[in-house]
């Protein structure tokens, strides 16, 4: 993927659609094995895009666009509001999805690159991301990123419950 190609902007709503299914087949590909196939197989796109739909405006939603198509986005949000227990971290990246087949093309880099830069624009400080402590491929891109493993906690998917690791980043 050339880089000058690829166009990072703001979510619209008529991306909506893109991301879902962008969010729905990287599930059911990097989570296979990890999380419970009944999970992976039920995954409702309609209350996918109805829930992101009401949302989306309340936290920063950026995509990345090739070729007038969405290959991949990030949500994240300037606040601690889903990590509230951690006092020093003053910013969160929620999401980061690239379409599976064009992983490994620089794609989520510069997603990740425009977040923390976003985040230094607005004098944040300290950066937390949450990944399922099995998803190795993540968790050594994050690291690969300059992030550290600071701390577990458990989170409940479907009916089984998963260790998730918080990675921290210094701004």
């Amino acid at each position: 993927m050339e880089k000058e190609k690829l166009i990072i902007r703001k979510l619209q709503e008529n991306d909506i659609q893109s991301i879902v299914d962008i969010q729905i087949t990287g599930w059911q590909t990097a989570y296979k094995g990890i999380i419970d196939d009944a999970v992976l197989n039920s995954m409702n796109k309609k209350k996918r895009t109805e829930r992101i739909k009401r949302h989306y405006k309340e936290t920063d939603f950026i995509v990345a666009e090739a070729d007038g198509d969405v290959v991949g986005f990030c949500n994240y949000i300037d606040s601690t509001e889903y990590t509230p227990d951690i006092s020093d971290i003053d910013c969160e990246l929620l999401a980061l999805y690239v379409k599976p087949d064009l992983k490994y093309n620089g794609i989520g880099t510069r997603l990740f690159h425009f977040v923390i830069n976003d985040f230094k624009r607005k004098h944040k400080s300290k950066m937390i991301l949450w990944c399922l402590k099995d998803n190795i491929p993540s968790i050594r891109f994050y690291s690969k990123m300059g992030g550290e493993i600071i701390k577990n906690r458990t989170i409940n998917i479907g009916n089984h419950s998963y260790c998730e690791v918080g990675i921290g980043y210094k701004l």
